[in-house]
């Protein structure tokens, strides 16, 4: 068990935690989540001992081991990536190391004998003699190829790198895992392994992550970081989240009764409850909301902004014509024969395993890079909003305030622009009162994805295309912008990493590669689950 007592943290004026006190205990995986800045990596490093709190203290099991994912993938650049997977377990490398240093001694003495007879003996409890093959099971397991694991960490790839301090994490059961945003470049088949895994996981978890399809498929709890406290809530985040909605409702609709109340919340606890999954995790969940207390259920305090595309005009019956479009880079392809027509009332969703092809397809039909070949032809009814990946060449060299930012993006031929009007957008966006005149050469990231957003929603688009917009965004902005798409009329050409707003968004998913493309009329569940699509990806990718 994991014991927070009274845990204050502040830096300045400013209190991330004021006496935080939880129980994490064993068999249970705790989803934390909060807005941007309220302090959810903060809350792990406390955890784990790597910051040190004001006040209070963590308390941990005696005996129980911890394991959390690095975040610094530089720190085992000169171990191969089979020991960098074995450190995770630290006191069985340490042990190793102790006892092969025992045995390279000149002088090997009677007492070196017996005590290398109990490191053996302590290595054994440990399951170190099947360690390596159990470390490279699951390097293999986690997309790390049996010929990679001999090389060293810094001739990895990032993407890879990112896998093997995943691994490195799981391995060797730890009774503790702190795990700060592990799907990051994962792909959609490694997310799946890793929800399996962790669904089937019997001792503590606690992860941040900003996908919510990942936290619905392992959590058993919401760790809520809001106003300096943390409060922990029984069931997986689409739980948290509908039941703090209907509270808000429910507090809202003062003529309602208190026994209708209770009733729509007891049956809103029974659907979810029957709604589980994964097997062990279902039950574990399921027990669980079985116990609830309808009190436990409360409002959240969070603000969603407002994230609505109004188009001034619908798209005509000619929208994107893509005609055999390739394009190379540094000699290697990003794809080929890429040949499509977008229909009216399409939401597209592009896949690859290459996000970069992804990318610079997006940059080229947006007229920022020239295609190797081939050709596209926009509709003269098109009125496009573009969300790139980087969005760095919007703000460099920029110190306008926001109010500024934004006034050079409004269309031509807008009427009545004053500040009001501009106030309006930036508002939608969560920025109020004096944040307006914040200089854009001191946003966050999130902050900036902010001001993109206010952009493309003040250009009244009827074509939005997203690459990655879910990127430095907390989970609010995240569902507003979400639900902004699902209810949006117009055309949407998008990738995400986010399951939830891929299924939920694409009506229609293309996937592109350097050998062609695949074009199928489904969502991303059924493309997922096709198994004829599966075998064209497996060519698409030979």
């Amino acid at each position: 068990m994991i014991s927070v007592n009274n845990v204050t943290l502040a830096y300045g004026k400013r209190v991330l935690f004021d006496e935080v006190n939880i129980n994490f205990t064993k068999g249970n995986c705790y989803g934390i989540i909060g807005a941007n800045g309220a302090g959810k990596s903060t809350f792990l490093k406390i955890i784990s001992g790597e910051i040190e709190p004001n006040k209070g203290s963590v308390d941990i099991t005696p005996g129980e081991r911890m394991a959390v994912l690095a975040q610094n993938q530089f720190a085992f650049d000169d171990q191969t990536v089979l020991n960098t997977v074995l450190m995770g377990h630290k006191k069985m490398w340490q042990v190793m190391h102790e006892k092969d240093a025992l045995y390279m001694k000149e002088d090997f003495s009677e007492a070196d004998g017996i005590k290398a007879g109990e490191l053996e003996h302590e290595f054994g409890e440990m399951g170190g003699y099947t360690a390596e093959s159990d470390a490279a099971t699951l390097l293999s397991e986690l997309g790390v190829k049996d010929e990679l694991h001999q090389l060293l960490m810094k001739d990895l790839s990032a993407n890879l790198k990112v896998r093997v301090l995943l691994a490195q994490a799981l391995f060797g059961n730890p009774d503790i895992l702190l795990l700060d945003e592990p799907t990051n470049n994962l792909d959609v088949e490694t997310i799946s392994w890793l929800e399996n895994f962790l669904a089937d996981y019997e001792n503590i978890v606690l992860v941040v992550s900003h996908d919510r399809h990942f936290l619905d498929a392992v959590c058993t709890h919401v760790a809520d970081v809001d106003r300096s406290k943390i409060k922990v809530f029984t069931g997986n985040y689409s739980f948290w989240y509908e039941s703090s909605q209907l509270a808000a409702r429910q507090m809202s609709d003062k003529n309602k009764k208190m026994e209708e109340k209770r009733k729509d919340l007891l049956d809103f606890i029974a659907r979810f409850s029957a709604n589980a999954s994964k097997s062990k995790q279902a039950t574990s969940r399921k027990k669980a909301l079985e116990k609830l207390v309808i009190e436990e259920i409360q409002p959240s305090n969070r603000k969603y902004p407002g994230i609505i595309f109004r188009q001034e005009r619908e798209v005509g019956n000619e929208i994107l014509k893509v005609d055999n479009l390739s394009k190379s880079l540094e000699g290697k392809a990003l794809f080929s024969k890429i040949k499509f027509d977008v229909q009216k009332g399409d939401k597209i969703a592009f896949l690859s395993r290459d996000p970069l092809a992804i990318t610079t397809f997006f940059q080229v039909i947006n007229g920022k890079d020239n295609a190797d070949s081939g050709s596209y032809e926009w509709g003269t009814t098109v009125t496009k909003a573009y969300l790139p990946n980087d969005n760095s060449e919007y703000f460099k060299g920029n110190t306008d305030n926001l109010m500024d930012w934004l006034r050079q993006f409004v269309p031509p031929n807008t009427k009545d622009v004053d500040e009001d009007f501009l106030r309006g957008f930036l508002g939608k966006m969560l920025f109020s009162g004096d944040e307006i005149l914040k200089k854009t050469n001191v946003l966050s990231g999130g902050e900036k994805v902010r001001c993109m957003i206010s952009k493309m929603m003040l250009q009244n688009p009827n074509v939005v295309i997203l690459d990655e917009p879910t990127n430095h965004l907390d989970l609010e902005s995240i569902i507003s912008f979400n639900d902004g798409m699902i209810s949006f009329p117009g055309i949407v050409l998008f990738t995400t990493h986010d399951h939830q707003f891929m299924q939920s968004v694409a009506n229609r998913i293309i996937e592109i590669s350097p050998k062609g493309m695949i074009d199928k009329l489904m969502t991303y569940d059924e493309y997922l689950a096709d198994q004829t699509v599966e075998g064209l990806r497996e060519e698409l990718y030979k």
